[in-house]
């Protein structure tokens, strides 16, 4: 099946009242489970974003991981795993986020990116921005320049693309 015969929509399940009432839950593992599917989705990111020239794609755990690693292998370069603080056993750099009930802190290996390398995000979504916005915090402070994000979705409602101004923004599918 190619490309265009897939409504992404149609793989997502939509969990009414998860973590919490009134949320409505995108759930990627539905369309994770479909190979077709989820090759078919890659692929298409990997279509929109390919013209920037990527070195390094960065993506957050965990469902960064999942959209970034076989992004990278489809773009045939590396990918930098985002970890939460302490989880990764190198030496890192650190950068704090503020979460809905408290504050969280992402890292990265200082040897994750070169000073200069061309820096995708990636992410299977985009809600209010503020893991994105930490992880392009952190790539910068390594000395990438981020050439874009990438996810497979993004809620449109809560504005996330504004903490990413100035920055090539793909997104698979959109909830407004």
């Amino acid at each position: 099946m190619s490309n265009a015969q897939y409504n992404f929509k149609d793989y997502i399940r939509v969990i009414p009242d998860f973590p919490q009432p009134g949320i409505r839950f995108k759930d990627i593992t539905t369309l994770l489970k479909d190979g077709g599917a989820y090759r078919a989705a890659i692929e298409e990111i990997r279509a929109a974003v390919e013209k920037l020239n990527i070195d390094v794609i960065a993506g957050p755990e965990a469902r960064g991981f999942v959209v970034g690693a076989p992004l990278a292998t489809a773009l045939g370069v590396g990918f930098a795993p985002i970890r939460k603080s302490g989880k990764l056993p190198g030496e890192t750099i650190t950068a704090s986020y503020d979460l809905e009930y408290g504050k969280d802190q992402l890292a990265m290996h200082k040897d994750a990116i070169e000073p200069g390398q061309r820096v995708l995000i990636a992410d299977d979504l985009l809600a209010t921005g503020g893991t994105i916005a930490t992880s392009i915090n952190l790539v910068r402070q390594l000395g990438g320049e981020i050439v874009g994000a990438a996810f497979l979705i993004e809620l449109g409602y809560l504005n996330g693309r504004e903490k990413l101004e100035g920055i090539d923004v793909f997104s698979l599918m959109t909830y407004n």
